[in-house]
């Protein structure tokens, strides 16, 4: 459950300008964590790295699979290159040329002969992204690459031998695809040598603020504003949002929110309406952080003014029903009438006796 945004969280995060880089964890070859889980796929990363076992990466679109990867082939020490391909991209019929390369004349529109993405890679290692996504009958000629290490380009009566890491990825359930049909068995069980199951950003905890200072230091560094910081309020927020989007759209939202905003300090207004709405927060209320005058102010008597304001809000929202308006406010309906008591709000509501499927009464506010 998320937390509703409230004052206090200027107390539990600590405001941290993008150029302050002293509580953040030390990246993994560019990968930026402080989970508990990712810190074990970096230890399965460093071991599996100099083998030739082919790796399967498993997880959601933008949760860095191809980071992973990358890190892969630089821990290898391997010669060769890093070759990526995206199977769901490319169309079939012009995949398996991409993949195994073709001979002159194999096709129309073959008019030379063409080194396909495995020849590329030899010597190196080969990415094959939403690797779900390839025709049952290119999972048989990859099989045959996994298990002879050699390809036959289209048209070609030869096999060329590759040496080749081949490092997959995918975000469906590979496992459910074999039972569907969709995927071969054999090929799964080829390719998940050594799986890597990547965590959603959501399940990642501190990580969405190490991140997204991360990301806001190197906006900083781009555009030249050096002093770009969150608010400790906006960094709340966005902590307590769930990411669908994960690293990719965190990435893209410190983007767009650094470039937007006018000032040096990134407040819960500059976010995105639909982070804070979220998180419990109305775009009216997601204001930016009050400096108070240097008289002081009266706390207790500005959060008793506050907590009318919300109470008689919900309320009228619900043209008086107390019982929707506790829901509206996330408390219980003895503990709103207790309130509406203390505060002296009993005026302005006018009680209809209306039966409802509890036979209880539902109160409605006057106008």
């Amino acid at each position: 459950m998320h937390q509703a945004f409230s004052g206090s969280l200027d107390l539990v995060f600590p405001s941290v300008s993008a150029s302050d880089r002293s509580e953040r964890p030390t990246p993994f070859l560019g990968i930026v964590s402080d989970c508990a889980e990712m810190r074990k796929i970096f230890g399965v990363v460093e071991k599996v790295a100099k083998t030739r076992s082919t790796v399967l990466i498993l997880g959601e679109s933008g949760t860095g699979k191809e980071l992973i990867a990358r890190a892969l082939h630089t821990l290898s020490g391997r010669s060769g290159k890093l070759v990526p391909v995206n199977c769901g991209a490319i169309p079939e019929e012009i995949l398996e040329s991409e993949l195994f390369g073709h001979e002159k004349g194999s096709f129309t529109g073959a008019i030379s002969n063409r080194v396909g993405r495995f020849q590329l890679a030899d010597g190196g290692t080969i990415f094959l992204d939403e690797i779900a996504e390839m025709s049952p009958k290119l999972q048989v000629k990859l099989l045959r690459v996994l298990q002879e290490r050699k390809v036959d380009p289209v048209g070609s009566t030869r096999s060329i031998d590759v040496d080749v890491r081949v490092v997959a990825a995918t975000n469906k359930d590979l496992a459910e695809e074999v039972k569907a049909g969709r995927f071969r068995e054999d090929l799964f069980y080829r390719l998940q040598v050594v799986p890597v199951n990547l965590p959603a950003l959501r399940e990642r905890g501190e990580d969405v603020r190490h991140l997204a200072q991360h990301f806001l230091s190197r906006q900083a560094e781009e555009t030249g504003r050096s002093n770009l910081t969150f608010s400790p309020s906006a960094l709340g927020l966005m902590a307590n949002y769930r990411w669908p989007g994960n690293v990719r759209e965190l990435e893209n939202v410190v983007e767009r929110i650094a470039i937007l905003s006018d000032g040096d300090v990134i407040e819960p207004a500059n976010l995105p309406e639909y982070i804070t709405e979220e998180a419990g927060v109305p775009q009216a209320f997601a204001l930016a952080d009050l400096t108070l005058p240097s008289s002081g102010v009266n706390f207790n008597e500005l959060v008793d003014t506050y907590e009318s304001k919300l109470i008689s809000s919900a309320l009228s929202q619900t043209n008086g029903n107390k019982k929707a308006a506790a829901k509206l406010l996330g408390l219980n309906r003895t503990t709103l009438v207790e309130k509406i008591k203390k505060k002296g709000l009993e005026s302005k509501i006018e009680v209809l006796v209306v039966g409802d499927d509890e036979g209880e009464k539902v109160e409605r506010g006057c106008n």
